[in-house]
């Protein structure tokens, strides 16, 4: 363990490090500085959010008392489920830890963003507003982690290189999926679940060791997957929600005045996020079908297939029946209890245990 840790403050330091320049570095430090690590790299909530927020606002609303530097978790040396442990251990003082992959070792923080729970925006966002009292309390007391915002990416949705009318055609096909959620929800509709990370998807499809992908719109269309798919069915099986957290160590040593700025702007940093991921999930899509809508991605001549009432049906019945009691079979009866006070009431769906 201690070997792992070392291995990750290492790792850490040398990609924060590389974030200064050196005539920067020449120069004596400022008053504070922090040390962030961000989201995943390369995609707009960093590049035009995260990291801008934290070079650059930061040392303006401060006057240049406080600045800091960040660098990607997934660029520093960082299993993404590491990052709860690392934060609690004060290892890493500030934080964007993935709840889906957390999942792994706190399972409820994984409620919140279940597959076939949030089918689109609006219901994410009540969801979210559910659980988030539950979700601060926890990283507060049995994490020592205090939560500052709440991210999210844009929606994952499922591609296919053939046609498909409605989530019932899925039978029998070969999925790529990122989680045990997504699975149940494959396997649920008849389809063949396969583990695949993101950077080896491509090559399954072409490979045609898949025939669907499970995976962000505009991701998607950036990588050339819409290159080899046809159809895009646009219903939201899960977004990618992440929180911002500061280990309370870190956050107990700042000045009274920055933690009051940090409480004021990092909600909107949070607005700008949500905001971007909700543009960015639609535009996705108008891309891969080729629709005026799309500007920053590539235009490709993809079928959408939009959610009927029947998979609105089917989303529902799978989502009690299978993706809501296996998670509750891996998370204990404890985690059921928590669901039906939290996001239970404002979902309609209510945990077995």
């Amino acid at each position: 363990m201690h070997t792992a840790i070392g291995r990750v403050m290492a790792a850490l330091a040398a990609s924060l490090l590389l974030l200064t320049p050196p005539s920067a570095r020449a120069q004596a430090e400022p008053p504070r500085r922090l040390r962030i690590v961000g989201g995943l790299a390369g995609v707009n909530q960093y590049t035009r959010h995260e990291e801008p927020f934290w070079t650059q606002a930061l040392p303006r609303l401060t006057g240049g008392r406080v600045s800091a530097e960040i660098v990607p978790f997934d660029r520093a040396g960082i299993r993404g489920q590491e990052m709860l442990r690392l934060m609690q251990l004060g290892v890493v003082p500030f934080g964007t830890a993935i709840l889906s992959l957390s999942a792994a070792q706190e399972p409820i923080l994984g409620a919140v963003d279940l597959a076939g729970l949030n089918p689109d925006m609006p219901t994410l966002r009540r969801t979210v507003a559910a659980f988030r009292p539950y979700l601060e309390r926890t990283l507060r007391e049995r994490y020592g982690i205090e939560s500052l915002a709440v991210y999210v990416y844009p929606a994952q949705v499922v591609f296919c290189n053939r046609p498909l009318a409605s989530l019932a055609d899925l039978k029998g096909r070969r999925i790529r999926i990122s989680s045990a959620p997504q699975a149940d929800l494959v396997e649920a509709l008849g389809g063949v679940a396969v583990q695949t990370s993101f950077a080896d998807m491509m090559a399954n499809m072409k490979s045609n060791n898949i025939e669907c992908a499970v995976t962000g719109t505009m991701s998607g269309n950036t990588i050339g997957l819409a290159d080899m798919t046809t159809h895009i069915h646009s219903m939201a099986i899960n977004w990618g929600l992440s929180v911002f957290g500061a280990n309370a160590a870190a956050w107990n040593a700042l000045p009274a005045d920055v933690k009051a700025l940090l409480r004021r702007e990092l909600p909107r940093l949070e607005q700008a996020i949500w905001a971007e991921s909700e543009r960015e999930t639609g535009e996705g899509i108008a891309c891969n079908i080729g629709a005026d809508g799309c500007i920053s991605g590539r235009k490709t001549r993809m079928t959408e297939v939009r959610a009927s009432p029947a998979d609105e049906r089917r989303r529902q019945e799978i989502f009690v029946s299978t993706v809501l009691a296996r998670w509750v079979q891996r998370c204990g009866p404890t985690c059921a209890d928590v669901w039906n006070q939290t996001i239970g009431p404002v979902s309609g769906f209510e945990a077995g245990r």
